[in-house]
């Protein structure tokens, strides 16, 4: 579906910056700007310095003098506008309007069919969105926020409007920082365990000849740990330090008494 973001009189470069990052992390790209306090608002550094990388949607935004010029090919306009006006369009919740839109579940004002554009329309900085502006589209979004406090950063709305209709939409999967270890085989396991109980047993701690169920508890745990490589070389280091230490004290070190016995 054809998104677009539309930011009204804008008096703050930065603003114009934020948003173009706001959009660019979810996943759009369409931005128009009418009439912004600045003509060269788009090339600002202040204005740069706030994209952090979204320079790609900077780059093809546009800039045009008449609301009528940014709403050419939208068919579903979204007003976001805190201030109660006395007629206009229904006020609601993103998520829950969004939910209608796409035909999800049966909220109040669900849509017979999804349209095929949606435009996203932010007033001025001082003094928001006029109400002929929002007279014209078919809701007023309104973010949730503290009844006490609802003043919202320009860019810090349009983060929360593209976040919640990127997950109307979809979403993204979430991307692992580091990629999944990868196991260690069950030779690897059996030679580390291998190692344990020449160490166990040089330290004192295992009694070869009565062994009992140590080893094999030991085996259903590294099992459960699931081990990669490099934990089972981490794990081997252990035993070659533990058996350095029984050498040097003579390899007849007792088991201290504290420790219980494992049956």
């Amino acid at each position: 579906m054809r998104t677009r973001f539309i930011l009204i009189n804008t008096s703050h470069a930065g603003n114009v910056g934020a948003t173009a990052r706001a959009m660019k992390t979810m996943g759009f790209e369409d931005l128009v700007l009418v009439a912004p306090r600045w003509a060269n608002v788009l090339n600002r550094e202040e204005t740069i310095q706030r994209a952090s990388g979204a320079l790609d949607v900077l780059k093809n935004a546009r800039i045009v003098a008449t609301l009528d010029e940014a709403l050419d090919g939208m068919a579903h306009l979204c007003a976001t506008a805190m201030t109660p006006r006395d007629f206009g369009p229904p006020t609601r919740a993103p998520r829950e309007h969004f939910a209608g839109l796409l035909g999800q579940g049966e909220p109040s004002g669900a849509l017979p069919a999804a349209p095929e554009s949606v435009a996203f329309l932010f007033g001025s900085e001082r003094f928001g969105m006029q109400n002929e502006d929002v007279y014209r589209c078919h809701v007023a979004l309104s973010i949730p926020t503290d009844p006490k406090f609802g003043s919202l950063n320009l860019g810090a709305a349009v983060q929360l409007i593209a976040y919640d209709w990127r997950q109307a939409l979809g979403g993204f999967s979430v991307q692992p920082a580091t990629a999944e270890p990868a196991q260690a085989d069950a030779a690897a396991v059996a030679g580390m365990l291998k190692h344990w109980e020449e160490a166990l047993a040089g330290i004192g701690f295992l009694d070869p000849a009565s062994p009992k169920k140590l080893m094999p508890r030991l085996n259903q745990l590294f099992n459960r740990a699931q081990l990669s490589p490099e934990e089972i070389h981490i794990l081997r280091g252990v035993a070659k330090a533990m058996l350095q230490k029984a050498s040097e004290a003579g390899g007849k070190t007792a088991a201290p008494a504290a420790i219980p016995r494992p049956q």
